[in-house]
């Protein structure tokens, strides 16, 4: 199941659930525009492509909480 992280390793910004963020095969978490921008849709930590972090629907949220956990990329 995935993470749903809640925050953007580069930038910091705060991903609710519902966000628009792109994640890689290891679910590495970005938001909209870093991904688009200076990340290129390209995950800096794997190398991997950046796709759009499908969406929980609310009542398995409920039952499966997206994670607390931030994670920020070493630079």
């Amino acid at each position: 199941m995935l993470q749903l992280r809640p925050n953007c390793e580069n930038c910091d910004t705060d991903l609710p659930p519902d966000a628009d963020a792109r994640i890689c095969t290891f679910e590495c978490t970005f938001c909209a525009s870093c991904a688009g921008g200076e990340l290129n849709s390209q995950c800096p930590n794997c190398g991997g492509n950046l796709e759009r972090r499908p969406i929980r629907p609310p009542e398995k949220l409920a039952k499966y909480p997206a994670s607390t956990e931030r994670v920020l990329r070493k630079r």
